[in-house]
């Protein structure tokens, strides 16, 4: 874990599921953190850990070195970095040069967007979104895929790899989402094969755990396979174990499939499972699985399964 740097405060805007614990560890390792999020629950929970907190979004920015914002999406952080309904944004209150690290999961254009915003306002911008769920926050074994200029991205590395365990930088702004948004089109399509898999193994005759042997040691090996493995058995931390309580809930592959269909047709990529996994995990969330880890696509296809 890294030493603290002598940056200054850092502004948490963001005290959810993912970012209060990466605030913790960030406060647990030494660096002066300051607070905020908008919604009771989350603030209480910020301050049974300790973490100071600030009235206002912009009060925490006044005299922050780095602003650190993990929000829901990429119009939260626009408005945020902008203002929004008559309140004055994060870009105008924060003091002049501060660096401003987005960990949201947002759109390639919007994170694109928001450092143009940000370096229009005399600031600097990082995108680092993150994977690893919020055992990964929680654990500090997040990997950040960074976006930014090679200065920038040095100062925050040591931040980041005190929040996490790997920090890739994927190039220029934005390119850390679109290198999230690849990566997380490979899990949930790989995600939906496994499933498909195993309830296939099932009307053939297949015990999960030889079809876990065979594929887990040959050409079908995955990360969905062999360490979110979707029935309950060979993987005994994964969610099918514990009733599919997440881990990496549907409604975040739902919204980051969508991410990925829309940088798929800014791009004009044809990429048909992309779009299918996509689909998929919409009607996914739609009939309940909102809340569900991911890997509970497997009860969905099963229950449509022909007997």
């Amino acid at each position: 874990m890294s030493e603290p740097s002598a940056s200054g405060t850092i502004a948490f805007l963001g005290l959810g599921h993912m970012g209060g614990p990466m605030a913790v560890n960030l406060l647990k390792a030494g660096y002066t953190v300051l607070g905020y999020d908008p919604v009771p629950a989350a603030v209480e929970a910020a301050r049974s850990h300790g973490i100071p907190l600030a009235e206002t979004a912009t009060e925490a920015v006044a005299g922050a070195a780095i602003v650190l914002t993990m929000l829901p999406s990429g119009r939260h952080v626009l408005d945020a970095y902008r203002g929004a309904e008559g309140q004055q944004g994060l870009l105008a209150a924060a003091p002049p040069n501060t660096l401003f690290l987005d960990c949201s999961t947002i759109n390639v254009t919007e994170a694109q967007e928001a450092a143009e915003a940000a370096i229009a306002a005399g600031h600097r911008s990082v995108d680092a979104p993150v994977s690893g769920g919020v055992v990964g926050a929680e654990a500090a074994t997040l990997t950040f895929m960074v976006g930014g200029e090679d200065d920038d991205v040095a100062v925050v590395r040591p931040i980041l790899e005190t929040m996490g365990k790997r920090v890739v930088h994927c190039g220029a702004h934005g390119l850390g989402q679109a290198a999230k948004v690849c990566n997380n089109m490979i899990l949930g399509v790989s995600m939906i094969a496994v499933s498909e898999a195993f309830v296939l193994g099932e009307k053939l005759g297949l015990t999960h755990e030889a079809l876990f042997d065979v594929a887990a040691h040959a050409s079908g090996q995955c990360w969905a396979l062999t360490t979110n493995c979707p029935v309950p058995g060979p993987v005994p931390t994964s969610p099918a174990n514990r009733d599919y309580q997440p881990g990496f809930a549907g409604a975040l592959m739902a919204k980051d499939l969508r991410l990925a269909v829309n940088a798929l047709e800014h791009t004009g990529v044809a990429a048909e499972m992309g779009q299918l996994a996509s689909r998929i995990y919409d009607s996914f969330v739609a009939q309940g699985g909102a809340g569900t880890d991911f890997s509970g696509i497997i009860n969905t296809i099963r229950e449509q399964s022909q007997a």
